[in-house]
């Protein structure tokens, strides 16, 4: 007698019956299953990012490039220089009306002897042989007018035909905001000590600018002749930019350690060869310890990695500018910044020698920076992530919309989807379960593309008022980001009327935007997308509560309000105020840092902010809110 089909293949059968019962199911297979999936996708995408961390999943990090030889060369910066050195700082001192012992006074950020001090630095520049030119520049945000004037200087290559450069920046005000005179000092004595030298095969070009944050993008915008009307044009170029360095010096004491700084504006990376290069070079060469994401203290372990590869995408998410060198980067330009941090043994000298040693590397190169990443998670100087290996994290957490949004159009297809419905339904009647509907479009696709270009308003507004006025209009936004979605339940259930499939046809139409959107995103900012895909998960899993899942109308209507209560505090209003009573941040500093980045450098941070988050989280509040006013209105 044959052995039964279960027992030869028990595994084969409990399988069929699993399918069969999805086939039968369509409530369990379209509105579960889904769900089920998607939370999984969104546990293992974050996973998956806390793992990265572990040597298993990290790589250390080396030079790819061997031409740039890091650390290879004598330097020679040192004994005479930093007489010369501190024969600038004295004559400059003189003109910043600088007094070492009490600080710096203001006269040169107001512009009392702002002229004094650029024909100053002009002079050293000539009496070192280079040729030198100006450029004056005014930006306005939020209604305050940023200008100044840049001055720069050349050294052609003497064995080279100004077909490339290098560009080595000091800036008067540190990306903080603190005085740059030793700093601005020493790029002044790297000029004359560098014309001496004959073994340039590529221009250098030094760039002295007011500030860290306009006078540097003023500067390559109009090298690329990309400027606006209010910044002048250059009257003095070179060649092809390869690399950027930045230096700040802001005290008056020794050093003891470098913080490389390297984020750019919209989470842009430099090529890593040129991190890797500056880290040998001090680390190895001359002894001078390095550090990365203002992580001071960092023993090489999993939390220090982990707390340090997120502070990276945390910056990186934002897309502001870190320093000077971020406004190289948009320009395909490999840029740092070189800050000096604590109270050590280290002088002036030892950061010359550092850039010297760090513009022979880049003077080796025989073409642009192409073999490294461009895209990477540093967690350590010597350990890094690569693309192929966190990019899964960002992907599954946009998946998870993209399962929903198709799970949801599947499910608006049939009558009825309710389990409740098919207990009650008799076996002639199983048949209209199963049955498919036809689609109305119209009415979803309209307001899902209505609310996209709605998040045009906030986008224009916070980036074209006067910043005295950002408080204000943010909590006014708040309050119409809270009332659009009751005003458009109301509208949607009361005037028009629309079959039930219509909330399902929203909420898809929604995630599969934005998870059409993240996914693209991941690819140029993949700590953007990770950080709003996080952040608007729960939209996944929140809908219209109906009488036919919840019968008690109280019980309803209170769930409906407390998810709805819920979801407010996750949209971006409260989500902007939120951080900012958190970090203990001025709402009108923090806003007037974006439209800057706006207007000047370009950061569309805000565009995924406001026509993609908003959007979404638009939509899926409507949602709740039309089954809260059905019963309510």
């Amino acid at each position: 007698m044959p052995f039964p089909l279960k027992v030869l293949f028990p595994n084969v059968i409990v399988a069929s019956g699993l399918v069969r019962k999805l086939r039968d199911d369509p409530y369990l297979l379209f509105a579960r299953l889904p769900s089920y999936i998607s939370l999984l996708c969104v546990i293992v995408g974050v996973a998956s990012l806390l793992i990265l961390p572990l040597d298993e999943y990290s790589r250390g990090t080396y030079i790819s490039e061997n031409a740039l030889l890091p650390g290879q060369v004598h330097t020679y910066f040192a004994g005479s220089e930093q007489n010369i050195f501190r024969g600038y700082k004295k004559e400059l001192e003189g003109l910043l009306s600088v007094n070492s012992g009490d600080g710096a006074s203001e006269t040169y950020e107001h512009g009392e002897n702002r002229t004094e001090v650029s024909e100053k630095v002009q002079s050293i520049f000539r009496a070192a042989g280079l040729k030198v030119a100006t450029q004056n520049y005014e930006y306005e945000s939020a209604g305050a007018l940023h200008k100044g004037q840049n001055i720069y200087s050349i050294i052609h290559a003497p064995r080279g035909d100004a077909t490339e450069a290098i560009v080595l920046v000091a800036a008067w005000r540190t990306i903080d905001g603190e005085l740059n005179l030793n700093g601005v000092t020493l790029a002044l004595t790297l000029a004359r000590y560098f014309k001496r030298w004959s073994l340039w095969s590529k221009d250098i070009i030094f760039v002295i600018t007011p500030d860290s944050k306009s006078g540097t993008q003023a500067w390559i915008d109009a090298y690329h002749d990309m400027h606006p009307a209010s910044v002048q044009s250059l009257p003095l170029k070179s060649g092809a930019l390869q690399g950027a360095l930045v230096i700040e010096y802001p005290f008056e004491h020794r050093f003891e350690s470098l913080h490389i700084v390297y984020d750019g504006v919209n989470g842009q990376l430099p090529n890593l060869d040129l991190i890797n290069t500056a880290a040998s070079i001090a680390t190895g060469q001359m002894g001078i310890g390095t550090s990365l994401q203002e992580m001071w203290e960092h023993d090489n372990s999993y939390e220090k990695r982990l707390e340090t590869m997120l502070r990276g995408m945390a910056k990186q998410g934002l897309g502001l500018a870190a320093g000077a060198h971020s406004s190289f980067i948009p320009y395909h330009i490999d840029a740092i910044t070189l800050q000096t941090k604590g109270n050590g043994w280290e002088d002036e000298m030892a950061l010359g020698r550092t850039i010297e040693s760090l513009f022979r590397s880049l003077n080796n190169l025989l073409e642009h920076l192409h073999q490294s990443f461009f895209f990477y998670l540093i967690m350590h100087t010597h350990r890094f992530v690569s693309i192929g290996t966190y990019m899964p994290s960002a992907i599954l957490i946009a998946t998870n919309f993209t399962i929903m949004a198709v799970a949801l159009w599947l499910m608006s297809g049939y009558k009825v989807i309710s389990p409740s419905t098919e207990k009650k339904a008799t076996s002639a009647s199983k048949a209209e379960v199963d049955a498919t509907s036809e689609r109305k479009l119209s009415v979803p696709l309209t307001l899902v593309i209505a609310l996209h270009f709605l998040g045009v308003i906030p986008l224009y507004i916070l980036n074209n008022i006067s910043s005295q006025y950002f408080l204000f209009a943010t909590y006014l936004i708040l309050a119409f980001t809270i009332l659009l979605p009751v005003l458009f339940s109301v509208v949607l259930c009361k005037l028009l009327a629309p079959p039930p499939q219509t909330f399902l046809l929203i909420k898809s139409f929604s995630l599969l935007l934005l998870g059409l959107f993240l996914s693209a995103l991941a690819t140029l900012n993949f700590s953007l997308s990770f950080l709003i895909g996080l952040v608007c998960a729960p939209l996944s899993f929140t809908g219209p509560i109906t009488a036919t899942s919840i019968k008690s109308k109280p019980l309803r209507l209170a769930l409906a309000a407390l998810a709805l209560a819920a979801l407010n505090a996750l949209s971006p209003p409260a989500v902007l105020l939120s951080a900012c009573w958190f970090m203990q941040l001025s709402v009108r500093q923090v806003l007037t840092q974006a439209a800057f980045g706006w207007n000047v450098w370009g950061m569309w941070t805000q565009v995924v902010v406001w026509c993609v988050w908003w959007p979404a989280w638009m939509a899926g509040t409507l949602l709740l809110g039309s089954s809260f006013f059905v019963d309510l209105v």
